[in-house]
C-alpha cells in the first residue's frame, strides 16, 4: 500500500528538531538536575547505547511509563519463548526502576531517546531491531518515519485513543493520516478506539482487548509481606493508592473522622509519585494524625494512624495487605488508575467519578458490584466506614470484582495471533541473509 507523503507540518517538525537539537540537549540537562532523568544514563536519551546489541532476532518494545511498560510483560515473555531477544525502552525513571525487577532473562532495558532525528537514527543504527512494538498511544513522528524508511515493521499494541486525543488529532488530519499509514497494524483495546483510529486514517486495525487484563500481578517481597502482616495483625486497614495532589487531604480527613469509631484503624497512603511522600505526611500531621513514612524507615506501628508508603514498586505489597483499596487520580480530574491489579489481589475497590482513562474495567466492576463509586469526601467516608465494619461485604465485593473482569482476559493470545506472521517473516528474512 502506498503511504502518503509527509505533509509540510511533519517536515517542519522533523527539520526543526535537527536545528533544535542543542536546545533539546539543554532540556535533558535541566531535567537531569531536577531528578527527572537518570544522570548516569542520560546519554541513552540521546540515542547512545548503554550496552551491546544481543545476537540474533531482536524485538524492540516501548512503554512510556509504568503502566504501559508493565502491560508489555506478557508479550516480552512470549517473544523470548519464541527465540527472540527483546529490547525494552521506557521514558521515565520510575518505570526503569520497576522493570529492573520485572524483566525476564533475554530482555534488556534502555531509555527511549527523545524524538530528535539524529538521536533516533543513532539508536536504530546500533540496535537494528527486526520488529518494533509500542504500547497504547506513543506516536512519535520522527521515530515512525525512521522505522518506516528502514523497513522495520511498527505495531501499535494495546492502542487507545481517548475522545480528547481524537479531537486534537482531527485538527491535523494530514499529519495523522501520514503517521498512521506508516504503522503496520494498530491493535486496539476497544471498538471505540478502533473507530477513532480508522477515522484518522489508520488502514489496518484489529480489536484485541486490553493487555492489562492479562498482566501478572505486581510482586511483593515475601519477607516484608510477612513482617508487615504480623505488625498490622487484625487492625482494620485500607489503602489509598496512587493518590494525586488534592486527594491526600481527603484521605487524612476521612481517617480523622473515622478514628473515634475505629480506634485501631490504619490508613495507608501510596502517593502516585513517591517524591510527594513528605507532602502527604505533612498534610496528615496537620490533620492531627500520627504519621510514619516508609521512605524514611518508618513502620506501621500500633501507635501510627497513617502510614505513607512513598517507595517505588511496592503497590503489590500493600494490595496484598489491604482488603479495601481507594484508587486515586479519580476524585481529581486525572482520569483514574488501573483497578485490575488490586482486584486480582483480592481487594474491594472504591473510586471517584474521574475514571475515563479506564472506563471499561470500572464500568464492568461497578455494574457487577466489585467496585463502588464515591462522588466526594462524604461518600468516601461513608463507604470506608461501612466496608471496614463489614468484612463479609468486603469479601463479596472482591469476589464479584474478579468475576467481572474474567470475560476481558485473553488479549495477549489475541495479540500474538496477529504478531505471529511478523515473527515468522523476521526469522525467514534472517535465514535468507545467512
Amino acid at each position: 500500500m502506498r503511504v502518503p507523503k509527509l505533509p509540510v507540518a511533519l517536515r517542519a517538525y522533523r527539520y526543526g528538531l535537527y536545528l533544535g537539537e542543542p536546545a533539546v540537549a539543554g532540556l535533558l540537562a535541566w531535567r537531569s538536575r531536577r531528578g527527572k532523568e537518570d544522570p548516569v544514563r542520560l546519554s541513552e536519551r540521546r540515542g547512545l547505547p548503554g550496552r551491546a546489541r544481543p545476537v540474533g532476532h531482536l524485538v524492540w518494545m516501548h512503554g512510556a511509563s509504568i503502566g504501559e511498560a508493565l502491560s508489555l510483560v506478557g508479550l516480552i515473555e512470549g517473544m523470548i519463548a519464541r527465540g527472540c531477544s527483546v529490547l525494552v525502552t521506557t521514558g521515565t525513571r520510575s518505570a526503569a526502576d520497576l522493570l529492573s525487577k520485572r524483566l525476564p532473562p533475554g530482555a534488556v532495558h534502555q531509555y527511549m531517546p527523545l524524538d530528535a532525528p539524529r538521536w533516533i537514527e543513532r539508536f536504530l543504527a546500533h540496535w537494528q531491531p527486526d520488529l518494533a512494538i509500542v504500547a497504547e498511544s506513543e506516536i512519535w513522528p520522527n521515530t515512525i518515519v525512521s522505522l518506516h524508511r528502514r523497513g522495520i515493521p511498527l505495531v501499535l499494541v494495546n492502542g487507545r485513543m481517548s475522545e480528547r486525543s481524537f479531537k486534537a488529532w482531527t485538527r491535523s488530519p494530514d499529519t495523522a493520516r501520514a503517521l498512521l499509514a506508516r504503522i503496520a497494524v494498530c491493535l486496539v483495546q476497544t471498538r471505540e478506539d478502533g473507530e477513532r483510529f480508522a477515522r484518522l486514517g489508520a488502514p489496518r486495525i484489529n480489536v484485541v482487548g486490553n493487555l492489562k487484563y492479562d498482566s501478572a500481578v505486581p510482586p511483593a517481597d515475601s519477607q516484608q509481606l510477612a513482617y508487615l502482616g504480623d505488625m498490622i495483625g487484625d487492625r482494620p486497614v485500607w489503602v489509598a493508592a496512587s493518590t494525586h495532589a488534592g486527594e491526600d487531604e481527603v484521605v487524612a480527613r476521612v481517617h480523622a473522622s473515622l478514628k473515634a469509631r475505629f480506634l485501631r484503624l490504619l490508613t495507608v497512603i501510596v502517593p502516585r509519585h513517591p517524591r510527594r511522600g513528605e507532602e502527604a505526611a505533612r498534610i496528615a500531621t496537620a490533620a492531627g494524625l500520627r504519621v510514619s513514612r516508609r521512605a524514611k524507615g518508618g513502620r506501621p506501628l500500633p501507635s501510627i494512624d497513617l502510614y505513607v508508603a512513598d517507595t517505588i514498586g511496592e503497590l503489590g505489597l500493600f494490595y496484598r495487605l489491604c482488603p479495601l483499596v481507594f484508587l486515586g487520580g479519580s476524585l481529581v480530574p486525572h482520569g483514574g488508575q488501573n483497578p485490575i491489579e488490586p482486584v486480582r489481589l483480592d481487594s474491594a475497590i472504591l473510586h471517584g467519578p474521574h475514571v475515563h482513562n479506564f472506563h471499561e474495567p470500572y464500568g464492568a466492576l461497578d455494574t457487577r458490584g466489585g467496585a463502588r463509586r464515591v462522588a466526594d469526601e462524604a461518600e468516601l467516608l461513608k463507604a470506608v466506614g461501612e466496608l471496614v465494619a463489614d468484612p463479609r461485604a468486603l469479601a463479596a465485593m472482591w469476589a464479584k470484582g474478579q468475576a467481572a473482569l474474567l470475560p476481558f482476559e485473553g488479549a495477549v493470545a489475541r495479540t500474538f495471533a496477529v504478531l505471529e506472521p511478523y515473527v515468522a517473516q523476521m526469522k525467514l528474512s534472517a535465514r535468507e541473509r545467512d
